[in-house]
């Protein structure tokens, strides 16, 4: 369990470092998008480094060693980075549907000053929610109206008030009927999209709209992917809020093995992302080989192409 558990971790580490380095060190990957994904990809390595190893820990070990004090801490990290990257995952959506829906509009509704305002709203949102919960959830003595996790003495549990559970699954489940419904948009506007550009096949295409069309092809298929991404969180994190609300609602312990089972499948979702990447970006391979070789640390390596216009 703990060779499963430490290589989760390094995945999750090293393929989201890649992407980091990747986005913010070559120039061609600067775009709002890409913005997104980074501070995404941020989200995801903080989680990795904070938050997988000691909670790995807890699981294999069914007990909580390092005082209360970094319990909480941990907790609030995890509430956090589960949050921000639910606000990201929105506003990629907002970003992808513009790209794709809208792409006269796109340079004048999504930019760099844009992206770091979604960014901004991602992370303060994110932190006020996970430190309002943490600091107000011990005041409530309703343990009647609270579902608490015991495996042992000093383990690192949490009280889920009603109220705060109600917060929980609003915070989850409103963004994710939200980029679904996008997505879904975006998706029927890139197939209708394409039935137009198979129906022009037979036209003389000048330079201009050949670049155009690649263009479009090239944010379709980012819509896809990160599409891709977006579903890929839903199907890890929807189980353990499922869980949780049900322990809340209907009063009923959740067993401890089935509740970390559902906990570990929404952490797996951090190792996912960089993965998904690689498989469809041939960005992030390409950087991913520079970076290997070390051609990063070579003189104008920013200025390298890693897919052409």
């Amino acid at each position: 369990m703990y060779f499963v558990c430490v290589v989760t971790v390094l995945i999750t580490v090293g393929g989201n470092l890649v992407v980091m380095i990747s986005i913010s060190h070559f120039k061609q990957l600067h775009s709002p998008n890409n913005l997104l994904v980074l501070s995404l990809a941020i989200v995801d390595f903080l989680l990795g480094v904070l938050v997988l190893p000691f909670n790995m820990i807890r699981i294999v070990e069914m007990c909580w060693y390092m005082g209360s004090f970094y319990c909480k801490l941990i907790i609030c990290f995890e509430i956090l980075f589960a949050n921000t990257s639910v606000f990201h995952l929105c506003f990629i959506a907002i970003d992808r549907y513009y790209a794709v829906c809208e792409p006269l509009h796109y340079a004048n509704k999504i930019n760099i000053r844009v992206a770091w305002i979604f960014i901004t709203i991602a992370w303060v949102l994110g932190a006020l929610y996970s430190f309002g919960l943490l600091y107000t959830r011990p005041n409530d003595t309703s343990i009647d109206e609270s579902f608490v996790r015991l495996s042992c003495e000093g383990a690192c549990s949490l009280l889920y008030h009603k109220i705060w559970e109600y917060l929980d699954a609003l915070t989850f489940f409103v963004p994710c009927f939200v980029m679904i419904g996008i997505y879904a948009h975006i998706f029927t506007v890139a197939r209708n999209q394409a039935r137009l550009i198979k129906i022009m096949e037979d036209r003389t295409f000048t330079l201009k709209d050949s670049t155009r069309r690649a263009q479009r092809n090239r944010e379709q298929k980012a819509a896809k992917t990160l599409g891709i991404v977006m579903g890929v969180f839903i199907f890890c994190s929807l189980p353990v809020y499922i869980v949780t609300m049900i322990g809340t609602y209907l009063n009923i312990i959740i067993p401890d093995k089935l509740y970390d089972a559902f906990l570990c499948l929404a952490y797996i979702n951090s190792t996912f992302n960089p993965l998904i990447y690689a498989f469809f970006y041939p960005w992030f391979r390409k950087a991913l080989k520079l970076i290997v070789t070390s051609k990063i640390y070579h003189p104008n390596s920013s200025g390298m192409k890693l897919y052409t216009n």
